[in-house]
């Protein structure tokens, strides 16, 4: 039997089985009894396998394997319920957008470009690392449509057009080039490529530039850049 014929075969008694003793007594017959009169005697030939009908299984292999797939089975629900986009009635170009990238963003991909008005009617544009944000906001009120995604000055770029305040911050995904005399740049950190946001020039390797028809900004865009570099 090769490795993966015996993971599998592992795999299935654990699935099967809540506890070690119960996969021990299941090898267990009413004879083995009969002749051993000690359950815990037979328990320990299964084990060293003397004794049984089916496969010999260590109990830390058994034990390592039932781990392994509860930590699994836990972190795919994790996954799932973290989707915050998830069952929601999304009718905007842009909530449907983010919605689509929420779960790869993970990792830190996107960048989004926003401009339109706060609620104190002042003009404001930034640069939005979505990652970043996701995990330190819960999206929930935007993908409800209880609030408006807006940069903040706390974001990769954030600039007042009315207060002339203007911000830029490094996540960390994203490292800022403020001082190109070209205009602003991007390092994605994973793989140290540049993301252009000109929109007068290519965005750069690996990434392309989106923009967003939507009903609810002055103008949207997104940039997505896909890393090449493994992990």
């Amino acid at each position: 039997m090769d490795q993966d014929e015996g993971l599998t075969a592992v795999d299935n008694i654990v699935t099967q089985f809540s506890t070690y003793e119960d996969f021990l007594d299941s090898q267990i017959t009413t004879v083995d009894l009969y002749y051993l009169e000690d359950e815990s005697l037979a328990r320990q030939l299964v084990e060293l396998g003397y004794r049984g009908t089916g496969e010999v299984v260590k109990r830390e292999d058994f034990e390592a394997r039932k781990a392994a797939i509860e930590i699994a089975m836990l972190a795919e629900r994790t996954q799932k319920k973290t989707l915050t986009s998830a069952g929601k009635d999304l009718q905007d170009n842009f909530l449907k957008a983010l919605a689509l990238r929420e779960e790869d963003n993970r990792n830190g991909k996107t960048v989004i470009f926003i401009r339109d008005r706060n609620s104190h009617g002042q003009e404001v544009s930034g640069y939005i690392d979505y990652a970043h944000r996701l995990k330190i906001e819960d999206f929930e009120v935007y993908f409800s449509g209880k609030r408006r995604l807006l940069p903040k000055p706390t974001d990769m770029s954030f600039y007042n057009w009315d207060s002339h305040i203007a911000v830029c911050n490094s996540t960390p995904n994203y490292q800022v080039i403020a001082d190109n005399p070209e205009g602003l740049l991007f390092k994605y950190k994973r793989d140290r490529k540049i993301l252009n946001v000109d929109p007068k020039t290519l965005p750069g390797d690996n990434s392309t530039r989106t923009p967003i028809q939507t009903e609810l900004y002055i103008q949207a865009v997104i940039f997505d850049h896909i890393s090449r570099r493994k992990t």
